[in-house]
């Protein structure tokens, strides 16, 4: 120390570098460096925590989807189906019929076993009953229904209503498998339909058209009128009376009886009829209120 003046002044000494112990060089933490390296891995750790949240809901709500999907199912679907699909739906359903001996009062008894008229039936109730057209079988002796599987029956009739033209079967034994078809679905004017059936001996043919009118009327030669008709444009001809007409889902929405031409031809010309399911099963023997099936 030494004075200045009256003040006394201060002197800093050098430490002595020989005997101070040799220090290690610190690592400095807080140099920009360090701080833009830190920052990288800061974001990169919060995009791999970000991606795997993403990855993790992703998958449950997959697992979720799959779990909640339906499986494949025969019945009538909610969606319109494909001319395709209809015919592969209802296939199952399809009954080929074939009547023997139609009686009548001025026939004999061997010209009455050789005369048969062929038509078309759908399964209609798990118990097997057939819906066909009452004609098709009126006054039969003997009734052989064919299933789309090769399987043959006899069959009896079980109920008929000749004011609708239509009649229920009961075979004697159904198809190896048992598939009823589904009824029901009414239809408009313009709605596509399908009309199924053996027309002139070709089993399981299938057309498609539309509805081209209602509430239509057909003059029959005996029985009266039949009201309440839907008329349509799919390809019907001899041999697909009984058969259904569907809707874009598969459900059978009537049971064709008819077809018009003002020729002796008795060929399709682009109208056909049938009976709405409705009035189809409110037929029956009796008061006619009965369902049928």
């Amino acid at each position: 120390m030494r004075s200045v003046g009256d003040r006394p002044e201060m002197t800093v000494l050098a430490a002595d570098v020989a005997d101070k112990p040799e220090e290690k060089p610190r690592r400095e933490w807080n140099t920009p460096q360090l701080r833009k390296k830190a920052l990288v891995v800061a974001v990169v750790v919060w995009a791999v925590a970000i991606t795997g949240i993403v990855v993790f809901r992703g998958n449950g709500a997959d697992t979720s989807k799959a779990a909640a999907r339906p499986s494949a199912s025969p019945s009538a679907s909610d969606a319109p189906l494909t001319v395709a699909q209809v015919y592969q739906l209802v296939l199952p359903s399809l009954v080929s019929i074939r009547s023997t001996g139609k009686a009548g009062p001025a026939a004999s008894a061997a010209k009455s076993m050789t005369e048969s008229s062929t038509g078309t039936g759908i399964i209609a109730n798990a118990d097997g009953t057939i819906l066909t057209a009452n004609h098709v079988i009126a006054g039969a002796v003997a009734i052989q229904v064919t299933y789309t599987d090769g399987t043959t029956s006899a069959a009896e009739v079980k109920g008929t209503d000749p004011a609708h033209d239509v009649a229920t079967l009961t075979p004697a034994k159904g198809p190896e498998t048992l598939v009823p078809a589904t009824l029901g679905g009414a239809v408009n004017v313009g709605d596509d339909v399908v009309a199924m059936g053996n027309p002139l001996g070709l089993t399981a043919s299938t057309t498609s058209g539309v509805v081209s009118g209602l509430d239509r009327t057909m003059a029959r030669a005996q029985g009266g009128d039949i009201t309440g008709l839907i008329q349509f444009d799919a390809a019907v001809n001899p041999g697909s009376s009984g058969g259904p007409l569907l809707n874009d889902r598969g459900q059978v929405a009537g049971i064709v009886v008819a077809l018009a031409n003002p020729t002796d031809a008795g060929t399709f010309i682009g109208i056909g009829f049938a009976v709405p399911i409705g009035a189809a099963l409110g037929g029956g023997q009796g008061n006619g209120r009965n369902p049928p099936l």
